[in-house]
């Protein structure tokens, strides 16, 4: 299964790293960055599946980023734990009026953190951790590691699944072939973004076998798309 990703905004250096420790500890892919407009251009590059933001980060401030992409329509529907000192009730209503999902007042526990970053997640990502993904006439089911196509199994090969795996999660989202990379291969890995165009061939040939009609869109100049229906 491809681990959700998590991204800390936040410039206290102890509670980044404690943050990061335990959510990693639950199997979250984490990125931790420290200022907000350092967060504002990394998020236009790559969307996390959630976002932990502190109120008070450097440069953009939390409130504001979090104003800012609820404007967008890329992180309109972000999940977003915002993270602040701040304990008045104003306070609070302004972090939850500006578009935060859910308020941790520091200083909080690491379990109950933990347990509010799944809890949105099951909430307004259930995708991310299902165990069986479904778009339009293709199953996928991530214990088994199996694929069907109207009832019929594919065969893949690890990049494949992955691959699929990935754009599921995400069906008519188009993804350039530097997110597919960092996403499907991680970040930390060099690979050539033409490879992306092998594997998606290979994915392709293998979903649309028997001439059935073809699921994986092409997006000219913009990278693959997995159409919903």
């Amino acid at each position: 299964m491809i681990a959700p990703k998590v991204m800390v905004v936040e410039d206290d250096e102890p509670l980044c790293v404690l943050l990061k420790y335990n959510l990693e500890a639950e199997g979250y892919q984490v990125e931790v960055i420290s200022r907000g407009d350092e967060a504002e251009v990394r998020l236009q590059e790559n969307v996390p599946d959630l976002l932990v933001l502190d109120w008070m980060v450097p440069a953009v401030s939390g409130i504001e980023l979090c104003r800012r992409l609820r404007m967008r329509p890329e992180t309109e529907r972000l999940p977003v734990i915002m993270l602040t000192a701040r304990g008045e009730e104003s306070d609070r209503v302004r972090g939850l009026s500006t578009g935060a999902d859910d308020y941790l007042v520091k200083p909080f526990s690491t379990p109950e953190f933990v347990a509010r970053v799944r809890a949105l997640l099951r909430r307004a990502k259930p995708e991310v951790l299902s165990t069986v993904l479904s778009v339009g006439d293709i199953v996928l089911d991530r214990e088994s590691h199996r694929v069907y196509r109207r009832k019929n199994e594919i065969r893949l090969g690890p990049t494949e699944f992955r691959l699929l795996e990935f754009m599921m999660q995400h069906p008519g989202r188009v993804f350039s072939r530097s997110q597919l990379l960092d996403n499907v291969w991680g970040e930390t890995i060099y690979i050539d973004e033409r490879t992306v165009d092998v594997h998606v061939g290979r994915l392709r040939k293998a979903v649309n076998q028997g001439r059935l009609p073809d699921v994986i869109r092409t997006i000219r100049g913009a990278g693959y798309a997995i159409r919903e229906a």
